[in-house]
């Protein structure tokens, strides 16, 4: 008898597990940017940008070299997420990790999404930049990103060659349509 109540107490508990994680998803999904609900620990993914100016894309980012995040939405997913940015010489990179790990292919899908609709929407300080991302595999702009990124927020040491881009990272350019 009373493993049967206590199956019954756990089902219901799953069920309302299960109700409330849904409920939640489906609030993440429809809400303007990235979703962050403990001030520490921001959820990736959002809905879709609906409040924002569009502005003209800056040729210089250099404004933005120590801020720590901003929020990307990329269109070809109609989901936005709050991203890392490196900036070397002007210029703005993104890195998104875990390339090669079975997590990180299930986890991160937005860099392989990019291969088919290369545009996002970047969203700082209620601005709004159309842009799109060109991947980066090879080369001294890889070493320059990567460095930057370990100066920045302290991850893993200067690379010594452009292997890690192939290996571990997705690294792209911000570009202007």
């Amino acid at each position: 008898m009373r493993m049967k109540k206590f199956l019954q107490w756990s089902g219901g508990g799953f069920g309302v597990l299960v109700l409330a994680m849904g409920l939640f998803y489906t609030y993440m999904r429809t809400h303007d940017g990235p979703v962050e609900f403990v001030p520490w620990f921001t959820i990736s993914v959002g809905g879709p940008f609906r409040s924002g100016e569009v502005v003209t894309s800056p040729t210089d980012w250099t404004f933005l070299k120590d801020r720590e995040e901003i929020e990307m939405q990329t269109l070809s997913q109609g989901s936005s997420k709050t991203i890392w940015i490196s900036v070397v010489d002007g210029r703005m990179f993104i890195a998104s990790g875990r390339r090669n790990t079975r997590i990180g292919q299930l986890w991160k899908q937005w860099p392989q999404k990019i291969v088919d609709d290369d545009r996002v929407i970047l969203r700082v300080d209620n601005r709004l930049y159309e842009q799109r991302l060109k991947p980066i595999t090879e080369g001294q702009d890889v070493i320059a990103a990567m460095t930057e990124s370990s100066r920045k927020y302290g991850r893993g040491g200067a690379p010594r060659d452009d292997s890690i881009a192939r290996e571990f990272v997705w690294l792209f350019e911000v570009l202007p349509r």
